[in-house]
Order: C-alpha cells, then sequence, then structure tokens
C-alpha cells in the first residue's frame, strides 16, 4: 500500500475536488486534499506528495503564488487544472514551474492520462536514460543529454520535465519537420487528441527562455499549419 503514489488535491471547489479525489482513489492513487494554498504550502513541506493537482483560483492565495513558492521545495510535478484558458496565463503558469495545465471542464480519462504522462517524465527524469550520447550544439544552445540541462551562452535555463522532452524530441530530430501530431503523441500518447493549443504554449515557453527575440526565432522555427523545426546551423 506504501507503493502507492501520494497525490495532493488543491482545489477550492468542493464538488470538483471530491470528484477528482474519488476519481484518483479508485485508480490507486492516495490522495491528500485542501482547498487552501497555505495549507498546501505546509502539506509539500511535511508529508512531500508526488504530484500536485492544483486550481488557481484559490481562497486565501492564489495558486500561482503556491507554485513559485513549493517548486524550488519539491520535486513533484504539478499539473494546474484552471477555468482561466487564455494562453498568456498558460505561459505564466508554466513558466512559474508547473509541469501541465488542464483547462477546466475536462474528463477523467484526460486527467488520469496527463497524470500517467507527468509520472513518467519523473521516473526518466530520475533514471536518467541515455536518450543521446554526445552534446546537442546549435549556435550559442547547448543541450547535455547526460546531465539533463540546457545552456545558453553558458548560462542554464531551466525546463520543467515536459519541455525538456520536446527540446530532446526536436534535437534528436534536428533540422526536420516534426508534425503537431507526431509532437502530441510522443509527449502526451495517444489520448492526446488535437490538443495543438497546449502544445503551442510549451513551444512558446521554450521560445521565451531561448529566443532573444521570440517573434524572430533563431532556434525553433514554426512552419505553419504542420508543426516546429529545429534549426541545424
Amino acid at each position: 500500500m506504501s507503493n502507492k503514489p501520494l497525490i495532493m488535491v488543491v482545489e477550492d471547489d468542493k464538488p470538483i475536488r471530491n470528484f477528482i479525489c474519488i476519481s484518483l482513489e479508485a485508480h490507486g492513487y492516495k490522495i491528500m486534499e485542501t482547498p487552501y494554498g497555505k495549507t498546501a504550502i505546509s502539506l509539500v513541506s511535511s508529508h512531500n506528495p508526488d504530484m500536485i493537482i492544483m486550481d488557481l483560483g484559490l481562497p486565501d492565495i492564489d495558486g500561482l503564488e503556491v507554485i513559485t513558492t513549493i517548486r524550488p521545495i519539491t520535486k513533484a510535478a504539478i499539473i494546474v487544472v484552471s477555468a482561466r484558458g487564455l494562453e498568456r496565463e498558460k505561459v505564466e503558469v508554466l513558466d512559474s514551474g508547473a509541469d501541465d495545465y488542464l483547462t477546466k471542464p475536462f474528463s477523467v480519462a484526460e486527467l488520469l492520462a496527463r497524470i500517467r504522462v507527468a509520472f513518467r517524465h519523473l521516473n526518466e527524469t530520475v533514471q536518467h536514460p541515455n536518450e543521446l550520447s554526445k552534446p546537442f550544439i546549435v549556435n550559442d544552445l547547448r543541450i547535455d543529454f547526460e546531465k539533463r540541462r540546457m545552456f545558453l551562452s553558458e548560462e542554464e535555463i531551466h525546463l520543467t520535465p515536459m519541455e525538456y522532452k520536446l527540446m530532446m524530441l526536436m534535437a534528436k530530430h534536428v533540422g526536420k519537420v516534426l508534425t503537431h501530431k507526431f509532437l502530441l503523441n510522443e509527449i502526451w500518447g495517444t489520448f492526446s487528441g488535437n490538443d495543438t493549443q497546449s502544445l503551442r504554449v510549451f513551444m512558446a515557453n521554450i521560445r521565451r527562455k531561448i529566443e532573444r527575440d521570440p517573434a524572430q526565432p533563431r532556434y525553433i522555427l514554426t512552419e505553419v499549419g504542420v508543426g516546429y523545426r529545429l534549426v541545424d546551423e
């Protein structure tokens, strides 16, 4: 029983919180729950959950403040579930340290799929698989696959697990156009459907981190209507 992953649910809407908790318990997860952001911060310190599912509109403090407070002290995956669906807000949430973002309303199947993917990425990070042996270098961008670290002009760039997975995929296929469908399947699996908005959000966030002028990208180019390409020179 102790091997069950512990998921903390931070949601002030009681019916939604109950719905999430019951669904997750039915699928073998251990659950902690709270409607309050400050309590969530305390629980992270005392119970060290494996994953955190949280809303942004909490009654005491904003969910963004919770994320920025707990991110330095936990390696738990953070999945935000929120009615705030604007791309700008999604980017802000991911940039604050969240690993994924689900816009309400969502199905249990989609939430469970995102949880499985997040746990898989966490496990890959821990195991340090030998994805690519040599560092990837193009212009001022360098990815050290052995250490799972990325640098721009020797300054380290922090990536979330999913952002790293995207960069790794594009580096593996450098110079090639990777279609939306290919990237979605690789990152979120077969349940991804046609969620190109989430993909755009992740790409926008990566660009903000590595491009001096995201409107005139040097590294990740958009092939309109098709996908993305990481430049090879």
